[in-house]
């Protein structure tokens, strides 16, 4: 396999420990600054430069995108996964978890628990938005940050509403969260590679830090996660469209909460804290996939017009509750069933004699048309309506007049 590892800082441990884990297992591999290259967009046939040179062919790509260079970064990897290379991580995976307030957004859908976090932009929403989620003390973040920078802590709520104010006065965007009183200083790191909890340790925060970021002093112990915080780690790393990351948990009273997923997550603590070959893990489990190059799914299933991808949400009452799938009039209606999604599990090519139950949702693909009358009632928004004439109204009676006094017809520009 020959490997290309993503990264602006070639010596750092985790730049480093992934080469040598690489080379060790014989394969190719060089480390290629993301900044240096250059990105060709033509018909069918997006390409990629590198310090100059036409870039030659590689197998797979291991992205460390750093925080500073997201954008550029997330475009890169977007470029390679056009040309078919497989990426360890997506760009649109990197992307949402970069964003803290996104990734949470994206994560509130799902049966996971987070932090109850608020987001807001005007003065007078910061009191409210700081009682919503239970009053000081309060976190503070900002929405972009790593190894803990960013993160305030704050104990009453005035001085909440002055670090918000004064952030906001900066242009920084903020989100307000509930402090979770019961970690005491303490997280859970758990690393994961494919469909794998491979690692896990607690940091502890030392002294009067609230936050446990071994960059900021905290201690490491190795721990072995139960079912529930495995389960959270991996379906929340899976949601976010990543294979490997580390994802940060508070040991709250109501089980696991997903503080930060991280898409390079750095390697020199977990594996001094483990004493476990991380890196090896994560090249092994690249050298495996790089036949399965990443795939946009709805930008391929959507192509054909008419055709497209939905949701189906089946409610209390509705027709299809206690048929099974081949009896919904779903597959005699050609729509295909992707995905059901049941509580906090999800079934995969779902078999046609499963029965469906109320609260399911479907992920189908199909005709557009066939689908929207597939819809139960209770959950069918309203059609998209069709374009009617410009209405007299006084805002609208503006461009009226222009258009009763055209420009004359040899002065409009042709398309």
């Amino acid at each position: 396999m020959k490997l290309g590892i993503l990264s602006c800082s070639p010596r750092a441990y985790s730049t480093r420990r992934l080469r040598e884990a690489a080379e060790q297992r014989g394969h190719k591999v060089k480390v290629l600054d993301t900044l240096k290259f250059a990105i060709d967009l033509e018909r069918g046939a997006p390409d990629l430069y590198f310090r100059r040179k036409h870039l030659s062919d590689y197998d797979a790509i291991l992205p460390r995108i750093g925080a500073s260079i997201t954008y550029y970064g997330t475009a890169v990897v977007r470029q390679f996964e056009q040309m078919n290379v497989f990426s360890a991580n997506t760009s649109s995976g990197i992307a949402s978890s970069r964003d803290k307030l996104r990734s949470l957004q994206i994560l509130s859908r799902h049966q996971i628990g987070i932090p109850r976090t608020t987001f807001v932009r005007d003065k007078r929403d910061v009191l409210p938005a700081i009682e919503r989620v239970g009053g000081a003390p309060v976190i503070i973040k900002l929405l972009e940050g790593t190894q803990g920078i960013g993160v305030l802590l704050a104990e009453t709520i005035q001085s909440a509403e002055t670090i918000v104010e004064l952030l906001q006065s900066q242009n920084q965007n903020v989100l307000i969260q509930k402090f979770v009183a019961e970690s005491k200083g303490r997280d859970i790191r758990a690393f994961v590679v494919g469909d794998q909890v491979i690692a896990a340790m607690r940091r502890v925060a030392q002294g009067h830090e609230f936050r446990s970021n071994v960059h900021r002093g905290g201690i490491t112990e190795a721990i072995e996660l139960n079912d529930e915080y495995r389960s959270t780690a991996l379906r929340a790393t899976q949601i976010m469209g990543l294979r490997v990351a580390g994802v940060d948990m508070l040991e709250g009273r109501d089980g696991p909460q997903i503080m930060e997923i991280n898409s390079s997550p750095g390697l020199e603590g977990i594996e001094r804290c483990t004493q476990l070959d991380i890196a090896g893990a994560i090249v092994d489990h690249i050298a495996s996939h790089v036949d399965f190059p990443e795939i946009d799914l709805r930008q391929r299933l959507t192509v054909s017009r008419g055709y497209g991808v939905t949701e189906i949400s089946i409610p209390e009452g509705a027709d299809m509750v206690g048929s099974t799938i081949a009896g919904s009039g779903l597959t005699d209606n050609h729509v295909n069933v992707l995905t059901l999604y049941r509580d906090a599990s999800v079934i995969p090519n779902p078999r046609g004699d499963r029965e469906l139950q109320a609260g399911d949702r479907l992920l189908c693909f199909g005709k557009l048309e066939t689908l929207r009358h597939l819809v139960p009632k209770k959950t069918r928004r309203r059609r998209r309506p069709a374009v009617k004439e410009l209405p007299e109204l006084p805002v609208a009676n503006q461009v009226h007049e222009d258009h009763e006094d055209p420009i004359p017809g040899p002065m409009r520009e042709a398309i």
